[in-house]
């Protein structure tokens, strides 16, 4: 009986693999739409925040809920999209999730209260988590040829990565020339669309044996993500505190009934046969690792660009998107490369490695440190697209075509946790070498955070606001100097995972293939 990895094998080198015309790649424009502003809406709050709360008047725990709830929905409701989108239709679900979100826009826009705010943001949310894991698996559907996909999710990493830094700098635009609620119209036209355009474009697929729904893991998996994902970002903005180590814990003691769930359950949401299929298990786990690195860096550099160097946030937003510029090239060439008969493996070697390089030059950033920063973050950003491109495709390719949803939505989902844990962990970091560098004299308040310290500086006379506001810049950049050395030494790390772990997987597929020519 042929092995799974050797019809993954002989599929891709199978000359009847039917090549996308330009029905396809103008579908994947179509696609990109709903990508690109589910991410920007990741961030586009950044700037119409100070509006919100003068119009709206939230308390402190509203304004975060508005800030949070969106991600928080997003992560716990990723694989169950994912999942339901093999049952009912991958297409089906996606112009679903575009109505919904369209709808959630609306009320968010025209929102005049707190609470309708955050129960649009929260909506918003779950048209999120439709409409991504959507978009990467019918482009599993729509490119069957294995170089034209690896292009495709090349785009698909790279908008991915670029509307995170658009949203924020789109927001700052729309603000000063419009109301708060523009930043959420702006979605409109794009769901409006992907309605009329989909249904002409984009081709239906779903698993044809799907099985009965897993209705009990649906809660079971939003109860494993939400409480993790929730109590390392608190651990990240707030420190350590018993309660959020409960949270993670809680979270983690649930993802372990998860995981026995699908493994027992006759027909379960995400089909333990996913982690036998050759590369599956190491892509999704060398993209949780890449996820870490690129939300690492972005936890540092916007805090340094406003509050070490002084920028304005429109300012800071503008100088950020330097470094998404070479963005674009990077998911490309490492397709590229790989199509001309370099090893997949050398290739998300040499990402990490490059990543980690990024973190290395961050290492050296002092308090005047503007061009090397962005510098920097660009190569960083650069390994990781490559990395993620690669990685995404390796899954999917490794996936059955049935399965593309469920596939798309873990990967998915490691990529939330993944950032979720950087900001815990080198944001921890970066703090425990703040306490202690910062003057031991100093308000408390100002210890805490460089904000602190910066509004406690302000309000101190002459000589003195000087000094502690270019002492707690210092101890800032000596903690990001910190954290990025970490940081450096992960991705290190991962590269060595991947030179091992993905070379072993073309080993072990090139063996399954001749094991097939033999049969034949």
């Amino acid at each position: 009986m042929r092995t799974f990895a050797a019809m993954t094998n002989s599929t891709k080198s199978a000359p009847a693999a039917a090549r996308a015309g330009r029905r396809e790649w103008t579908a994947l424009t179509v696609l990109m739409l709903p990508l690109l502003l589910v991410s920007m809406d990741v961030s586009v709050l950044y700037f119409a925040i100070p509006e919100i709360s003068a119009d709206l008047e939230p308390s402190g725990t509203q304004q975060l809920w508005i800030f949070d709830i969106y991600g928080f929905v997003l992560a716990g409701l990723l694989m169950t999209m994912g999942s339901l989108g093999d049952r009912i239709g991958r297409r089906r679900l996606l112009l679903i999730g575009a109505g919904a979100f369209g709808a959630a826009s609306l009320l968010a826009a025209y929102a005049h209260t707190a609470e309708t705010l955050i129960t649009a943001r929260a909506l918003l949310g779950v048209g999120g988590a439709t409409l991504m894991p959507s978009t990467m698996a019918l482009i599993r559907t729509m490119f069957t040829d294995p170089s034209q996909r690896t292009k495709a999710i090349g785009v698909w990493s790279g908008v991915m990565t670029a509307g995170v830094a658009l949203g924020s700098v789109m927001s700052g635009v729309l603000v000063e020339h419009f109301w708060w609620g523009s930043v959420f119209l702006v979605n409109l036209p794009a769901m409006a669309l992907l309605l009329v355009l989909g249904p002409l474009l984009l081709p239906e697929s779903k698993n044809p044996a799907p099985g009965r729904f897993d209705v009990l893991g649906v809660p079971l998996s939003m109860a494993a993500v939400l409480p993790v994902v929730y109590g390392l970002k608190e651990l990240s903005s707030e420190g350590w505190n018993v309660r959020y180590v409960v949270s993670v814990t809680v979270g983690l003691l649930f993802a372990a009934l998860f995981v026995h769930r699908q493994r027992t359950a006759a027909s379960p949401m995400i089909s333990p046969a996913l982690f036998r299929g050759h590369g599956f298990t190491p892509a999704v786990v060398l993209n949780t690792l890449s996820a870490f690195g690129m939300m690492g860096s972005a936890y540092f550099t916007t805090q340094y660009l406003q509050s070490v160097l002084g920028k304005s946030a429109l300012e800071a937003a503008l100088w950020s998107l330097l470094p998404s510029v070479p963005i674009g090239v990077a998911a490309p060439v490492a397709a590229r490369l790989v199509q001309r008969g370099v090893d997949r493996a050398h290739v998300v070697t040499g990402g990490f490695l490059v990543a980690a390089g990024g973190y290395g030059l961050l290492a050296l950033a002092g308090t005047d440190s503007l061009w090397l920063v962005l510098v920097a973050s660009g190569v960083l950003a650069c390994g990781i697209v490559a990395v993620m491109s690669q990685l995404t495709d390796l899954a999917l390719s490794s996936a059955p075509v049935e399965k593309a949803g469920a596939a798309s939505s873990l990967m998915e989902t490691g990529t939330e946790f993944g950032g979720a844990l950087s900001m815990a962990v080198l944001g921890s970091i970066g703090t425990a070498v703040y306490h202690h560098d910062i003057p031991s004299t100093a308000p408390e308040p100002a210890r805490e955070t460089l904000g602190g310290a910066l509004a406690v500086a302000a309000e101190l006379p002459g000589r003195a606001g000087d000094a502690l506001a270019t002492a707690a810049r210092e101890a800032f950049a000596h903690g990001m100097q910190g954290a990025a050395l970490a940081g450096a030494v992960l991705l290190t790390g991962a590269a060595g995972l991947a030179a091992v772990g993905l070379r072993r997987i073309r080993v072990r597929e090139e063996v399954a293939a001749e094991a097939e020519k033999a049969a034949v």
